[in-house]
């Protein structure tokens, strides 16, 4: 059994995007989590956690650690403090954003079933992504016209 601690300042990644500065830790990934994946994230003040979007195949919860992030939903924003935890359901109605309004970094646990494949839309840019079963990008586009569906074949 892996024990990883949440307390801990163990980061795999970091953001450094304008606007969107943020570090994560894989916690499934090092606690060796099969159905169940979670990564921790610190969001520097005044940054976003990933464009708004939504899983087609996955549910999310939100963990708040430390901090008042400010949760973006289909129904508005509004101000989280630490304990709160919240899911975000498959689907349109799940889509969600995190956002650090705060002068002090937060600190969040992100728990997501695992399904594959998965298809992530990202609301306001349009754009869609699809993964295959070994989480493999096969697209990240904007949908253009329907197609036929014996278009191009013969």
């Amino acid at each position: 059994m892996k024990i990883f601690n949440l307390n801990a300042d163990e980061w795999d990644r970091t953001e450094e995007r304008e606007g969107w500065r943020f570090k994560d830790a894989w916690v499934g990934a090092h606690t060796d989590g099969e159905l169940i994946g979670a990564s921790m994230y610190a969001v520097e003040p005044h940054n976003k956690l990933w464009p708004f979007h939504t899983h087609h195949a996955n549910e999310e919860w939100l963990i708040v650690l430390r901090g008042e992030p400010t949760l973006r939903t289909h129904e508005g924003e509004q101000q989280l403090r630490e304990g709160d935890v919240v899911a975000f359901p498959r689907g349109k109605e799940g889509a969600h954003q995190i956002k650090n309004t705060t002068d002090v970094p937060i600190r969040v646990l992100m728990l997501s079933t695992l399904i594959k494949p998965d298809i992530v839309e990202y609301l306001d840019s349009g754009k869609v992504g699809a993964r295959n079963v070994d989480g493999e990008r096969i697209m990240l586009g904007r949908p253009g016209p329907e197609l036929d569906y014996w278009d191009g074949e013969d």
